[in-house]
């Protein structure tokens, strides 16, 4: 983009729950029950936390230089625009943007932002109508016993605007916000509508989505954490201890009170230096299987029950 004009982009997602810059997606998300359902993982470049978004939910984005950047403008500018849907609503804090209920106030957008050297963006959301059952389902994580170093996402009340005024729907609040945009600059501009042939136009743009749609950026650029997990079995007692950095598992420590200290030996071995996966965990236990085929059972109910452990 030239960085001397201003953008404001609006776009949907569907069924996708997306994590800030520096969150992990293990302990933000419930990622096995989001496999099951096919919800997807984007991890965005800004900071915040993590959000579920559906076609219930709109979000926005304003680009521009990093000199004419300004949030505040930006919050008028959506703020007006629910206005013209009677609905008061005020930016609050950095982040978020309210409206005040008989039941208190409530959010029904949040921001994140990010500059570069000569750019800035603010992107944020607009609550419509979203699936708020879907909140819990997919962003709670399954209670485990996983020390993160990276960004929590702090849960907030939040209510849909459908609540407020049912008459407002996606398109026509994006044609408000768009109203808004062109009296604040006292311009118009052509509206251009962007899917995935234009993407194939820029090779540049088409490369950054690739990379974006990559696992290695959407879980491998997790922070480091450590995984602890136990369980008893009827022929011992498992106590995995795992330190994880980019999504690799750099060290293995287990304790056990198994009679096989050879099998300890070796899942400690094999479980350090591979990938944060169900399969990679698949692949080095069945090799462990192999070369201690006299435990091959045991080694069975151990691969099960530490694979859905980190799912």
């Amino acid at each position: 983009m030239d960085p001397s004009i201003q953008i404001l982009f609006l776009w949907r997602n569907d069924k996708t729950v997306v994590i800030g810059r520096f969150q992990n997606p293990w302990s933000e998300c419930n990622t096995q029950k989001m496999e099951e359902d096919g919800i997807k993982l984007a991890r965005r470049h800004s900071g915040g936390g993590a959000v579920f978004h559906d076609l219930g939910n709109t979000n926005f984005t304003f680009l521009s230089s990093k000199e004419t950047y300004d949030k505040h403008t930006n919050n008028k500018i959506i703020t007006k625009a629910l206005k013209h849907f009677d609905v008061d609503a005020f930016a609050s804090g950095r982040n978020d943007i309210l409206v005040t209920t008989s039941d208190g106030e409530k959010k029904i957008s949040g921001s994140a932002f990010k500059e570069t050297k000569d750019r800035a963006f603010h992107h944020g959301t607009l609550l419509i109508n979203a699936d708020m059952s879907k909140l819990g389902l997919y962003l709670n994580p399954n209670v485990k016993k996983l020390q993160s170093k990276g960004i929590t996402s702090v849960r907030a009340r939040v209510i849909n605007l459908k609540d407020l005024n049912p008459e407002i729907t996606h398109e026509n609040l994006c044609a408000q916000v768009i109203q808004e945009f062109f009296n604040y600059y006292e311009t118009t501009a052509p509206i251009e509508i962007l899917d995935h042939e234009y993407l194939k136009t820029i090779p540049a743009l088409n490369e950054h989505y690739k990379k974006l749609s990559d696992w290695n950026w959407r879980f491998g650029e997790a922070p480091q954490f450590g995984h602890q997990m136990s369980e008893r079995f009827t022929w011992g007692l498992m106590e995995v201890h795992l330190d994880v950095q980019k999504a690799f598992v750099e060290k293995a420590q287990i304790f056990s009170d198994s009679l096989h200290p050879e099998m300890i030996e070796q899942l400690m071995a094999s479980l350090s230096k591979i990938p944060y996966t169900r399969e990679a965990f698949h692949t080095a236990i069945q090799a462990v299987a192999r070369d201690l085929p006299m435990i091959e059972d045991y080694l069975t109910e151990f691969e099960e029950w530490i694979c859905k452990e980190i799912s």
